[in-house]
């Protein structure tokens, strides 16, 4: 196998599996776009009966051996829609199949078993623990592919990932599948990670357990994209659409992290400028940091043009009391985001094409000002990764993180020592964002700024955060809790990591557990 070096040292194949790879070279490298895949248009029939049972609608799709079947994750943990397609599947015979979900959770474990029985030969798209752990130990046939939310947008729109099925859980629709997620009991908010499934995909199956009359407006999904419309009892348990995660830490070290990411936002001045705005997510920190900035705000009475979602019940204060003119939602974490997603005019759905994709002429990504973001490890370079930890294994998706990376502050929130580990390390052991895209790493010792963003430091000489290097930060880290120990792996490449446009910024070799 040939390798190539990639813009941040990392050794990438030239081809894997008769998959020719394309060596990342920079956040800026990419100068030519995209081309839109054109796939085949079915002719429009008058006659044509969309309502079918599941059986029916999968066995009049085409499905064969080694197709690629897709799904969203708005239901997240409640999801019972993959499971039961998986079973029909099962029961067909069928082998070899590509899975490419925008998101996998806990409650897909059972995937595991269809994996290692060869009905699915490997994943293209997020991986969660189990699955992760699956194909740490090389037990898919195939190399699996990491993608950003743009990144999968982008790839479907490319043909990079071509679609045979696609199967849309849609907690509301109609007979012709127009359809969306805002009613009915599994209603979820948005469904636009589904959208680009719905426009490439060779056949589109639409699955709701909230059948209405038609028209169901609006629509999420157009009917006119849609092959057939499959009404079952129940796309899964309703408690477990919301994420598990939308509460604010109570935890004293990680508030202070929160606290330090919203005052560097006050005190670099961006939060008094003209169309300020910010994303933040679900995770305790991020929601910590929306509490701190709305107090902020309301102080300076500043009002932000957007805040960018996964909506939570602190964004939806937010746009109630005024501090905020829109939410531009792309998942709703939470029953009072998916409530005001339905009765608020400024609460906004939106999907990857607007949002997040860089061959688009022009996503909103660069108009946000303040992106907050985890990760598991940052290294000296600024470098981060998100999809492996310390330890070596791949237990998480990409997200939107090199999606929202492009906001003109990012902010990486991460506790020092996390397990007795350190987070800030001398090497990442997976490169998922580089270290270009990074400005700011706030930990509750201090905060690191990006020496290519000599404008922040200027900014913030009159502030009193503790602003400190990044390696007095790693040094502090490493008294704490002594050199770790790196993982071992073989040589086998078990996942490629690729950035949002379709280069390939990392890879993931097979795990040897200790």
């Amino acid at each position: 196998m040939k390798f190539i070096k990639n813009a941040v040292g990392r050794k990438i194949p030239v081809e894997i599996d008769g998959r020719k790879l394309e060596p990342f070279a920079g956040v800026e490298s990419d100068t030519s776009g995209g081309q839109k895949y054109g796939g085949k248009i079915p002719l429009a029939s008058q006659h044509q009966q969309k309502h079918k049972s599941l059986q029916a609608a999968i066995a009049e799709s085409n499905l064969k051996n080694k197709s690629t079947i897709s799904f969203h994750h708005h239901l997240r943990n409640g999801d019972a829609v993959i499971k039961r397609v998986m079973e029909q599947i099962a029961r067909m015979g069928l082998k070899d199949l590509i899975l490419a979900p925008s998101a996998l959770f806990p409650v897909h474990e059972f995937l595991t078993d269809y994996i290692e029985k060869g009905i699915i030969s490997h994943v293209e798209g997020s991986m969660n623990g189990p699955i992760g752990r699956l194909c740490s130990l090389g037990r898919m046939q195939k190399p699996a592919v990491l993608r950003s939310h743009g990144g999968r947008y982008r790839s479907i729109q490319d043909g990079d990932l071509h679609i045979d099925v696609a199967f849309i859980a849609a907690p509301c629709a109609d007979v012709h599948g127009n359809a969306n997620g805002l009613y009915g009991p599994s209603a979820c908010g948005p469904l636009g990670f589904a959208l680009a499934d719905s426009l490439w995909a060779d056949k589109v199956i639409v699955i709701t357990d909230h059948l209405v009359p038609f028209p169901c407006y609006p629509w999420s999904i157009e009917g006119g994209n849609v092959d057939y419309v499959v009404e079952i009892d129940s796309l899964g348990d309703p408690q477990q659409i919301v994420s598990g995660t939308t509460r604010i830490t109570k935890s004293p070290t990680r508030l202070l992290i929160a606290e330090y990411a919203a005052q560097l936002v006050r005190d670099c001045g961006i939060l008094e400028e003209p169309h300020f705005s910010f994303q933040a997510g679900a995770g305790g920190v991020s929601l910590a940091f929306v509490k701190f900035m709305s107090e902020m705000m309301a102080d300076k009475h500043v009002v932000a043009d957007f805040i960018r979602g996964g909506s939570t019940r602190y964004m939806v204060e937010m746009l109630e009391n005024g501090l905020t003119k829109y939410i531009l939602d792309g998942q709703s974490f939470d029953m009072e985001g998916i409530r005001s997603l339905r009765d608020h005019p400024n609460h906004i759905e939106t999907n990857p094409f607007v949002s997040y994709n860089v061959h688009t002429k022009g996503c909103f990504a660069s108009r946000v000002k303040v992106s907050v973001l985890g990760a598991t490890e940052v290294d000296l370079g600024f470098n981060v990764n998100v999809n492996t930890h310390s330890d070596g294994w791949l237990l998480h998706g990409i997200g939107g993180f090199t999606d929202a990376a492009d906001a003109q502050i990012t902010i990486i929130t991460a506790p020092l020592v996390r397990n007795r580990l350190p987070i800030i390390v001398e090497k990442v052991t997976t490169i998922t964002a580089p270290g270009e895209m990074i400005d700011v790493i706030a930990t509750e010792h201090g905060l690191a700024i990006n020496p290519r963003r000599q404008d922040l430091l200027q900014r913030l000489k009159k502030s009193n955060l503790p602003i400190k290097t990044i390696e007095e930060l790693h040094q502090l880290a490493i008294k704490m809790t002594g050199k770790p120990e790196k993982p071992e792996f073989e040589d086998r490449i078990v996942a490629l990591i690729e950035f949002r446009d379709g280069t390939v910024i990392d890879v993931v070799h097979q795990l040897i557990p200790r």
